[in-house]
């Protein structure tokens, strides 16, 4: 979870898809109790490129850890 607050990174579904897509992200980290439709769909995307996923972390810890006030379903760290 440190390398989420000390390095480049991408918070939110739609940003996290789209990294992931673009070869931009070499770790996803997904909410354990986010909404499964969400996040399943994602995961499924992060191993066909090859993507690690944890999915360790509430919504709540991952927000506290992007330094956003509210919780998010995914967050990645972006490769430099």
């Amino acid at each position: 979870m440190e390398r989420l607050s000390g390095s480049e990174k991408v918070v939110g579904l739609k940003q996290v898809r789209r990294a992931v897509t673009g070869g931009s992200v070499n770790l996803v980290f997904l909410a354990c109790d986010a909404d499964p439709r969400l996040t399943e769909s994602l995961e499924e995307l992060c191993n066909a490129h090859g993507v690690a996923t944890v999915w360790d972390y509430t919504m709540a810890q991952l927000g506290k850890a992007c330094g956003i006030a509210v919780g998010t379903a995914a967050a990645a760290v972006a490769v430099k």
